[in-house]
């Protein structure tokens, strides 16, 4: 069974591993997580904090959408505009407007 830890508890453990006052084991072992998911946690921190002090403006013109969430928000667009329809037809409003 996969265990999920918060975003807070990540970003405690991989800023502990930064600081290097504790073996990657030992954060493991206080925090009862395996060494390779330390590791991973401090990466992705080193990697990301660059991000943490750019403007909001610069992150939202810098987000990248990958083929899978463009996919799965055009199948939710599909969703959505299937739900109107047949929500339109039923109260009768302007159903030739909708084919």
């Amino acid at each position: 069974m996969n265990k999920s830890y918060d975003s807070k508890f990540k970003s405690r453990v991989a800023l502990e591993a930064m600081r290097g006052e504790l073996t990657v084991a030992e954060i493991a072992g206080k925090y009862q997580v395996h060494p390779n998911q330390v590791q991973q946690w401090k990466k992705k921190l080193m990697e990301g904090a660059s991000e943490i002090f750019q403007s909001k403006a610069k992150r939202k013109e810098s987000k990248t959408y990958t083929e899978d969430d463009l996919m799965r928000k055009i199948g939710r667009l599909e969703i959505e505009n299937d739900f109107l329809r047949s929500v339109s037809l039923a109260c009768s409003l302007n159903p030739e407007k909708l084919k």
